[in-house]
């Protein structure tokens, strides 16, 4: 596929500050921010996905953000296809597209591509059928054919019980052992500049567990029940994002208050400290601290300017 313009991407862990410094460098090359952060493209999930507000995106265009209702699943191959789109039309404005997020798979499938398993025909409708009143039974079967990946998984999630029996059923190979063998393609699709945004963990859990309470305060737990009283079932797909599983159960009087806002916090951390893994063994990114924004600026324009893109300043 060939490229027409530059790609700036932000990366990194959970609260550390990524959306702040995209606005700034948006402001100041003539960019729009594309998201690719998985809780952000869900309707109605504001508060506890950190999504930017409308202030923020007075400042500078946002795209791929509202783009779901909370029931709706969404995947890799998806985003790739959609975030295509809106930075075919950026470069065509002459635009610079600047990626933000923590969703690190897709960003990964956004530069490489992603093979697509063919499913056989019906399998898809005829799994996803049976898991409404079996999905313990289709768990059970995942355990015996793949006890590696059920392991790794909730007996609960719906979502990837399907998609690892269709792809059991459809190769005959362990969706462990599929991902082992990297479902991406080793040549880049895309060129992409990428800025990594780190903490000491200390000061990065700190933040965490403050952002978790700033969050509750500004009424998460209503926006929670606001979803609930719509009709959107307590096993909803966006209801399994960080947090938003907790102030489910505190709603339906499942755990208090209190602990739900301290599992919030754990699982939080946990997940930052799983982004940081994840985004420290991808090639290419440039580290920097949230302060940092005035050197990266400098280290993006240096990148462009080495680059056969400068067509946009």
């Amino acid at each position: 596929m060939k490229q027409k313009g530059p790609i700036v991407a932000i990366c990194g862990p959970t609260g550390v500050g990524k959306s702040d410094l995209a606005i700034y460098l948006a402001k100041e090359l003539n960019g729009e921010i594309i998201n690719f952060d998985s809780v952000q493209f869900y309707k109605d999930l504001n508060i506890g996905s950190a999504k930017p507000g409308e202030e923020e995106r007075k400042l500078v265009r946002h795209h791929l953000f509202d783009i779901l209702s909370p029931d709706e699943e969404f995947n890799a191959v998806k985003f790739v296809e959609l975030a295509d789109q809106v930075i075919e039309e950026l470069w065509e404005r002459k635009v610079l597209p600047i990626m933000v997020g923590g969703t690190g798979l897709y960003l990964r499938a956004f530069e490489y591509g992603i093979f697509e398993v063919k499913v056989k025909d019906g399998l898809r409708e005829e799994l996803k059928k049976k898991a409404e009143y079996s999905l313990k039974e289709l768990y059970e079967e995942l355990k015996k054919l793949d006890p590696e990946y059920a392991k790794k998984i909730s007996p609960n999630d719906r979502v990837r019980i399907v998609r690892a029996l269709e792809v059991i059923y459809s190769t005959g190979k362990k969706f462990s052992d599929f991902h082992k063998e990297n479902p991406f393609f080793k040549k880049k699709r895309r060129e992409i500049i990428k800025v990594g945004l780190i903490l000491p963990r200390e000061e990065l859990y700190k933040r965490i567990n403050q952002r978790v309470l700033r969050m509750i305060e500004k009424g998460w737990v209503e926006e929670v029940k606001s979803l609930l009283e719509k009709g959107y079932p307590p096993d909803s797909k966006a209801f399994k994002a960080i947090g938003y599983k907790h102030l489910v159960d505190y709603l339906l009087n499942k755990i208090s208050l209190e602990k739900a806002i301290k599992l919030i916090q754990r699982d939080t951390r946990r997940y930052a400290k799983r982004q940081i893994t994840w985004f420290k063994k991808e090639p290419d990114i440039t580290w920097f601290f949230p302060e940092e924004k005035e050197k990266v600026l400098k280290f993006v324009k240096e990148r462009l300017s080495h680059g056969k893109y400068d067509w946009f300043w």
